[in-house]
């Protein structure tokens, strides 16, 4: 059976997270499912990542929100005391969300609850957060948009539309709204975007004409002999979305106050004021309730009908899900359902003469539903069956797994697994691995060779080269003294000549960067971004192959301080992307860097238990392992394989979805270097 899929939210490198009315998220990466998270009772609604920590939020109909970690639960947020609709990354250590409660909340990924907002006088369906501040933006079932701002209300927009479905706020303070009438809208604080005066106009004629029911609005109960005239609209307002209500040749209009144009707007005419009778009305009672429309739905022709109620003022959809949820109807019918409700009711604009009626799925003849006046259901055709009984696709037609396939590990033909005994010596790897090899001579020689083709004013003095000899000297011995900060200096001078001459200088930003206080110097928070941009400047697929290997192995040796594994970790997914493109290149060394840098990552990911990375690390290897020929490379790329899935189920079942079983299964029959064969099968004894 399958199940709507209700909210996304992307993280980076590629990972997507899904939410659904089956009470599960999953998490996927390439197009394929990498794990499931269960633990809700009712359907997802909600989902956001932090991928920053590897976290993951979920907010379902069951009123929660869940922290998870690795697929793992690791919090659950109660208080909304309805169904939970809607979350927003506030920053790395909070969050809001907002519910059918008609709240917003705002949280601490520790478990407290800071603060509660309100506003909304119905539902709230969506909610969304201005860049680089805490303010925020939410939409809802009182057909409005609401704009919050240092935790205050500070405007409200109002919507043709009953259900205000989806707001997104983009990187330019735009705010991108979806409304149940179909039409996306755009609303910006900046003239030079602002829609013209006709479109403006057009929009508030549009929100004149709709229909306001009192019952789902924050009007309250109203009585239409007890208003106020025309005349009532001459007085300014006193907040932002003040709402008024006069009486204008017979009919109820409502009127919003706008601050910032100083203004009454017309929000739409108010129906089903108190005072009504069902025959003055023209409304149907249906337990106890009175209703715009009751149709019969037959499911199947020899099935009981089922009675669907419906009120213009509702939503096609949120009702669709009510009837499917109360009589225990497939939730596969639930578009069906709620394109049956909006083609065949036109209660969204007043004064709409269209009566004209035609069946969703059968689209035999047109029919008008009968006269509502008396207290009768109305026959109407239903969804599912209708003229010519329109039949769903059989729900069990599930397709079959396949059968007879010879076991890939255990089967005739296979080999065999490495005896249990066998001690794996290769994975998980404890440390990074670094690139060490040097000829100090040879590269001093270089340096000064091409100091005579660097820009004048890039040159280095015989001071400056004295210098950096020093430098080499004790970054590769085990020398007690701490590189000054003038070496240093002239370090960085070096590594900013033009491309075609710098790579000496990388070679040894190499071997320098392994000592702490180098490492400290480069990778610390201050100068990280300046140093990290600077080197992936030079994995440039077009760039020279000696600058991508020696910035590759760079980048590796960054690993041996806490520093720069921090500096790794924070950017990592700018690093990996960037090197991965290196992959096509046919130059084996540097292959051997981009898998040993994928390798330090895994080291890194295993103690930290990283489920984003391990997956973002799980793709590289699957992408590259595909391309990459040397066997060194292809060692090292199991490592990496091994260590993150070591220890961990999740990962595991990563890898399984990836198919990387299947990849590297023909390295298990290596000969020489025996140790890729080993590894292999190691690997695969955990796959």
């Amino acid at each position: 059976m399958f199940f709507p899929v209700c909210s996304l939210s992307s993280g980076k490198f590629g990972t997507l997270l899904s939410g659904s009315w089956d009470t599960t998220a999953k998490v996927w990466l390439n197009d394929k499912c990498m794990m499931t998270l269960q633990g809700h009772t009712a359907a997802v609604w909600a989902v956001k990542i932090l991928p920053e920590q590897g976290l993951m939020l979920t907010g379902s109909a069951d009123k929660s929100i869940k922290l998870w970690k690795a697929g793992r639960c690791e919090r659950t947020f109660n208080g909304h005391e309805d169904c939970v609709r809607g979350l927003a990354i506030l920053s790395d250590t909070e969050f809001l969300s907002c519910a059918n409660d008609a709240s917003i909340r705002r949280w601490q990924i520790s478990g407290e609850c800071l603060q509660n907002y309100y506003g909304h006088t119905n539902y709230i369906y969506s909610i969304s957060v201005f860049p680089h501040c805490k303010d925020f933006v939410t939409t809802g079932e009182d057909r409005s948009l609401r704009i919050w701002k240092r935790g205050e209300c500070a405007q409200i927009i109002r919507f043709p539309a009953q259900s205000v479905w989806s707001c997104c706020v983009l990187d330019n303070g735009d705010i991108v709204v979806g409304a149940s009438d179909g039409i996306i809208r755009v609303f910006t604080e900046s003239l030079e975007r602002t829609a013209s005066a006709e479109e403006i106009q057009a929009f508030e004629n549009e929100l004149s004409q709709a229909t306001v029911d009192p019952k789902t609005s924050d009007l309250g109960d109203i009585n239409a002999d007890d208003l106020p005239g025309r005349e009532h609209l001459k007085e300014p307002g006193t907040r932002e979305g003040q709402t008024r209500l006069i009486r204008d040749n017979g009919k109820v209009e409502a009127y919003q106050w706008s601050v910032s144009e100083g203004r009454w707007i017309k929000i739409g005419e108010v129906v089903g004021s108190s005072g009504a009778t069902q025959q003055t009305s023209g409304r149907v009672l249906f337990e106890g309730k009175e209703y715009d429309y009751v149709f019969t739905i037959d499911v199947n022709e020899n099935g009981p009908s089922y009675k669907l109620p419906y009120n213009i003022s509702d939503d096609p959809w949120l009702t669709a899900y009510n009837f499917l949820q109360k009589n225990d109807l497939n939730a596969m019918f639930l578009d069906q359902v709620a394109k049956f409700i909006i083609d065949n009711t036109k209660g969204q604009m007043l004064g709409n003469t269209d009566t004209g009626f035609s069946d969703p799925f059968t689209g035999s003849g047109r029919y008008v539903p009968g006269s509502s006046s008396g207290s009768n259901a109305v026959p109407a055709p239903d969804p599912f069956t209708g003229a010519g009984r329109y039949v769903p696709g059989s729900a069990s037609n599930v397709v079959p797994p396949l059968s007879g396939v010879v076991d890939p590990f255990t089967g005739r033909g296979a080999y065999q697994a490495t005896d249990a005994k066998a001690e794996n010596i290769y994975f998980p790897k404890k440390e990074a691995v670094t690139f060490d090899q040097a000829n100090p001579t040879q590269i001093l020689g270089k340096l000064k060779e091409l100091n005579g083709n660097a820009p004048e004013e890039q040159k280095l003095t015989e001071d400056d080269l004295i210098l950096l000899e020093k430098l080499l000297f004790v970054t590769c011995n085990t020398s007690l003294e701490t590189p000054t900060a003038q070496q240093l200096q002239t370090l960085w001078k070096a590594i900013n000549w033009p491309e075609d001459i710098v790579f000496p200088a990388l070679d040894i930003l190499r071997l320098s960067i392994r000592n702490p206080s180098v490492n400290q110097n480069f990778c610390s928070e201050k100068d990280s971004i300046q140093f990290s941009s600077h080197l992936l400047k030079f994995l440039n697929c077009n760039g020279k192959q000696a600058n991508q290997l020696l910035a590759l192995r760079t980048l590796c040796n960054c690993f041996v301080s806490q520093t720069g594994q921090r500096l790794m970790m924070s950017q990592r997914d700018t690093i990996m992307s960037h090197a991965i493109e290196l992959k096509l290149g046919g130059n084996k060394n540097i292959h051997i860097a981009l898998a040993t840098l994928t390798l330090n990552y895994a080291v890194w990911l295993h103690k930290v238990n990283n489920i984003e990375g391990k997956a973002q690390c799980l793709s590289v290897i699957s992408t590259v392992i595909e391309v990459v020929q040397d066997l060194e490379a292809i060692f090292r790329l199991l490592v990496a394989l091994g260590t993150l899935i070591s220890d961990d189920t999740n990962a595991v079942q990563l890898a399984k979805s990836l198919g990387v079983d299947s990849q590297i299964k023909k390295y298990a029959s290596v000969s020489e270097p025996a140790k890729v064969s080993e590894c292999c099968r190691f690997v695969l004894n955990l796959l």
